[in-house]
């Protein structure tokens, strides 16, 4: 007879859910000849331990191309384009990325073809619409180039219809209550300033997603009018500097920052399953304080995987870069170049959905949650920004000439001016429930926006703040230009330090956006940040033509300075060189006037602000509708993921933890009787220890009850509620603060309970098993 008693029956969804060849494997190989096998975590635990233990480097197979060569092999790119299209049908997609012209039909269909063929001679079968909706990750829908034309035969059809526009089922996606659920029509319409690449076997299209009544549905939407409008506004205020600038580009380098775990101990862990961080662990006695990691020898694992990476990457045009260990074990990171902003936004959300494909070969789970392990440090995607001209000059790095500098400062400035304007705003686009946990914690920016410039450009900032107002003197515009404006490429070279701690810091030649967390859509960060910019700059020609129109003897340069100068003073108080960790900087913030937004409800409430709106609207971004339905969808996202760990702790807690512990408690108990059968009345000296034990995992086992209880009346309460802004609020501060302590009761337990029978993987296992 064969007996199998799986002991926790909450095991059986893992099951359903997780990949478990290897342990399957296992138990059945274990049941043999009538055998009983009781199955539980702590066997699933030690399993996945040996499977881990046992893993060697995959090998990645070697080509013998250089990167070069193989870089953008996949990509249907300006050398593919010109290889496999008509010459009409190049100049129209070269015309449409770079002048916003719109492709005539017979031309799409053109392209259409020449795409077609590119394709199916890299091996493509199927193609896809390839979008970015409001569920911060990627969406596609294949269908096969092969199309039946009767009498059994068959062609491969892909005509311009359907390389321009697609409608795919919208039912499904967050929508904010633009449309409703019964209501599936949605439209995606082709990019063509994001080239289409095949991964696999599938020509991926970039297109944006709009409802049936044409509001944005998506990332990329509002991303391009934001970059449309900052080119408009920039190019105007480059045309004070040079006047053949015709377009400036918004270009983002992104750092992707990520953990790497053994697939076998991440699948044993239901929290980091359901929800992408541990619930409760207790700290290793080893973490990130030695310092070891950061920028050590790769792990030979981890650098296989890597390898394996940018192999695919490159072949699908991502300009990799640099790879390297962060701080915090088993943390790494991954850069590529500077791009153009819409590029490196979809080149950023195809690396995560590569990542986790090339993982899976490699026996790893990716983790992007910011916050996966307390105590050490989470993961950033720190966006790096700036303006470049068409001329092929970087809008915020210093040149050789007073002249240079004066535009350096210009759009340096404006950037600064337009941070503090709408620091809020900032805020909000980089508010989640596990950003949350990243903010001001560890070496992580704090919640609270400001700008480093560092002291040596605070000094230049502080000179010009000294200009004097109105007409400037031939002798003072001299000075300005020599000691102050014409030696910033001199300051720059010696100002290379970063604050680490700053949300927002000037690092020589752009702004680095640091506190963008590392699951984020960095659509959404460089959506706001370009309109921002955008309506600063809008706002500083029209000061300084005012300033011109008004004083005809006022010179282009005295009127730039004195409009600048004037910024300086007005947005000083976002400028913060300091450490940004801790109360002082909290006092100091508040009587700056700074905002402190501690948590995700509260600052998303920005969004919807007159401002904002206002905002988005003047500049064709997002109207009201779009824009109100972003933060619907942000505060039911945020309530969600409350719900899902909330739910995910309680499960763990009840059907693990504790008959975990009650376990071992029986185990101490019957070494008590055992010692009382032997030394009589006497034996509570003996056993002071084991009594004192006992007590103490009753008073956690109470603990972890009655604080499960009321976390989920709390959460009952939280969901009666109607307004999605109130719940949100009630989940943060009602249901949220019992998951630390009902961690705190399971950390404790940890330590107590024999290490042979605890059913979680733990730290140590998870941060130190190569």
């Amino acid at each position: 007879m064969l007996v199998i008693v799986i002991k926790y029956p909450s095991i059986l969804y893992s099951f359903a859910s997780m990949r478990f060849k290897s342990q399957v494997l296992v138990l059945f190989t274990l049941i043999i000849n009538n055998s009983k096998l009781v199955f539980n975590m702590a066997t699933l635990r030690f399993q996945a331990l040996n499977d881990s233990a046992n893993r060697s480097p995959v090998q990645v197979d070697e080509i013998s191309d250089t990167r070069s060569e193989l870089f953008g092999a996949n990509v249907f790119d300006k050398r593919a384009q010109k290889h496999f299209m008509t010459k009409e049908g190049y100049k129209a997609v070269r015309s449409a990325i770079d002048h916003g012209t719109k492709i005539d039909r017979m031309i799409a269909d053109q392209v259409a073809a020449s795409m077609k063929t590119w394709a199916l001679s890299r091996g493509a079968t199927h193609y896809t619409h390839w979008f970015q909706p409001l569920t911060g990750t990627t969406a596609e829908k294949h269908d096969a180039f092969f199309e039946p034309i009767g009498d059994g035969d068959a062609i491969e059809k892909f005509a311009g219809g359907q390389l321009v526009q697609q409608e795919p089922d919208a039912s499904s996606f967050p929508n904010g209550g633009i449309r409703n659920t019964f209501e599936a029509r949605g439209y995606t319409a082709w990019d063509p300033t994001s080239p289409a690449f095949v991964i696999g076997t599938t020509l991926c299209i970039p297109t944006i997603f709009v409802s049936y009544t044409g509001e944005a549905l998506d990332m990329k939407t509002p991303l391009l009018r934001a970059l449309q409008a900052v080119d408009a506004a920039a190019t105007d205020v480059c045309k004070y500097f040079d006047k053949n600038v015709k377009k400036v580009i918004a270009t983002l380098g992104w750092e992707q920052e990520y953990f790497l775990i053994d697939s076998a101990l991440a699948s044993a862990r239901p929290d980091l399953t359901a929800t992408g961080r541990t619930l409760l662990g207790h700290s290793p006695a080893k973490g990130q304080q030695l310092d070891d990691h950061y920028f050590g020898s790769i792990p030979e694992r981890a650098l296989a995987y890597m390898r394996d990476l940018e192999i695919e990457s490159i072949q699908l045009g991502i300009p990799v870069k640099t790879r390297h260990n962060e701080v915090a074990p088993n943390q790494f990171e991954l850069a590529p170049l500077f791009e153009e902003a819409n590029l490196a936004v979809d080149h950023n959300s195809l690396l995560m959905d590569v990542m986790e494909k090339v993982a899976s070969r490699h026996n790893f789970k990716v983790l992007f949650h910011e916050k996966p392990f307390a105590g050490i440090n989470g993961s950033g995607k720190h966006n790096n920004w700036s303006l470049a001209t068409d001329t092929g000059v970087n809008l915020l790095a210093p040149g050789k000439t007073p002249m240079s500098n004066l535009q350096f400062l210009t759009f340096f400035i404006n950037t600064i001016k337009a941070v503090y304007t709408h620091a809020d705003l900032l805020r909000a686009t980089i508010a989640s429930a596990s950003n949350d946990h990243r903010l001001g914690a560890n070496e992580a920016p704090p919640a609270i926006i400001s700008v480093f410039i560092g002291q040596q450009l605070s000094k230049v900032l502080d000179d010009l703040e000294k200009v004097s107002k109105g007409k400037i003197t031939p002798e003072e515009m001299t000075d300005l230009k020599l000691n102050v404006v014409g030696k910033i490429p001199d300051v720059l070279l010696d100002n290379t330090d970063r604050n680490r701690t700053s949300p927002f810091a000037f690092t020589g030649n752009k702004f680095e956006f640091r506190a963008v967390g590392s699951t984020a859509n960095c659509a959404e960060p460089m959506t706001v940040l370009n309109t921002i910019m955008a309506d600063q700059l809008i706002q500083f020609k029209s000061e300084v033509d005012a300033m011109l129109k008004k004083d005809k003897k006022m010179k282009k340069d005295g009127a730039i300075f004195n409009v600048l100068r004037e910024y300086i003073k007005s947005s000083k108080a976002i400028r913060f060189e300091g450490d940004g960790y801790g109360e002082p900087w909290v006092k100091e913030a508040k009587k700056r006037g700074l905002n402190n937004f501690l948590n995700t409800p509260r600052a998303l409430a920005a969004k919807i602000s007159k401002e904002a709106l206002s905002l988005y609207e003047k500049h064709g971004v997002m109207n009201h509708v779009e824009t109100e339905a972003r933060y619907e969808i942000d505060l039911e996202n945020y309530v969600m993921k409350m719900q899902i760990e909330g739910r995910t702790l309680g499960d763990i807690a009840g059907n693990h933890v504790i008959p975990t512990a009650i376990k071992y408690q029986n185990v101490i108990l019957k070494s008590l009787r055992g010692l009382k059968e032997i030394f009589g009345t006497g034996y509570k000296k003996m056993a002071s220890e084991q009594i004192e034990l006992a007590k103490a995992i009753s008073i956690h086992i109470n603990g972890i009850s009655a604080n499960v209880d009321k976390m989920n009346a709390e959460g009952a309460r939280a969901n009666k509620l109607t307004k999605l802004d109130k719940q949100a609020i009630a989940y943060c501060d009602k249901v949220k603060p019992y998951f630390e302590t009902i961690r705190v009761h399971c950390d404790a337990l940890e330590m107590m309970v024999d290490d042979e029978i605890w059913p979680m993987v733990k730290y140590r296992e998870m941060l130190f098993t190569k």
